[in-house]
């Protein structure tokens, strides 16, 4: 049964190939910054960059998180993701499985909990 969500949220990215949202969501997961990443390998991004409109091709990502961990999430993505404005959006969740949104906490928590 759908349970409220308080804490779960969804964040958006992406990156210029599969490889390279691959390696992001493993150093994520190892940092356990998320629970879960999903990889959306033959996306296409239009949008405006430096006064022209760029048409490429991208991997969307689909992160699985907490509210609690979007500053250390932010902070690497400034040291790991290779753009040089990464998407990072963050989508609150309004709610989910009660078990999906505990294994979501479980996989999240920091070692000092």
């Amino acid at each position: 049964m759908l349970q409220p969500a308080d804490d779960a949220v969804l964040v958006l990215t992406t990156l210029a190939n599969e490889d390279e949202a691959v390696a992001l969501v493993r150093s994520l997961l190892d940092r356990r910054l998320v629970a879960c990443g999903t990889v959306l390998p033959g996306g296409r991004s239009l949008y405006r960059w430096e006064g022209q409109v760029a048409d490429e091709r991208e991997a969307v990502v689909l992160l699985k998180t907490r509210r609690d961990r979007l500053p250390d999430l932010e902070r690497t993505f400034q040291e790991l993701h290779p753009y040089k404005v990464p998407e990072l959006l963050a989508i609150r969740v309004e709610s989910g499985l009660d078990r999906y949104l505990g294994w979501i906490d479980a996989e999240t928590a920091r070692a000092d909990q």
